[in-house]
């Protein structure tokens, strides 16, 4: 079961609540947050976006440079910043590397994996 409280104005996801959650805690947060809970029981059915076509279909597209920018944006860094995470790296190297004017080498892929915790060949 998921439950997911929505932020009034934007429709974004304030906090969710996965498992197998007590009816008297459904309760509360019903009577806390009203009609901004949304609630998946067991039999709705939640995909795995990386078994998709649509996921196998757009990671044959996306090259290491726009995957490096999706996780750059979300984590809310701008390119100087990551740069200097990544040890001297200028912001124009690493918008050189977004923008596939630049290669992104084993040795900064395995510091990009540290960086955004996520499995090495995301950028290679």
């Amino acid at each position: 079961m998921l439950a997911a409280v929505k932020k009034r104005r934007t429709k974004n996801t304030l906090f969710e609540i996965k498992g197998n959650i007590p009816p008297d805690v459904l309760d509360y947060i019903r009577g806390k947050f009203g009609k901004d809970v949304n609630v998946l029981e067991d039999e709705d059915e939640l995909l795995n976006v990386f078994e998709t076509n649509w996921h196998k279909e757009i990671k044959k597209a996306i090259t290491p440079g726009d995957t490096l920018k999706i996780y750059r944006e979300n984590i809310g860094v701008s390119q100087s910043e990551l740069g200097k995470k990544l040890g001297k790296y200028t912001r124009q190297k690493i918008s050189d590397m977004e923008n596939g004017k630049r290669s992104i080498s084993k040795e900064v892929a395995k510091k990009l994996s540290l960086i955004f915790d996520v499995p090495i060949d995301r950028f290679i």
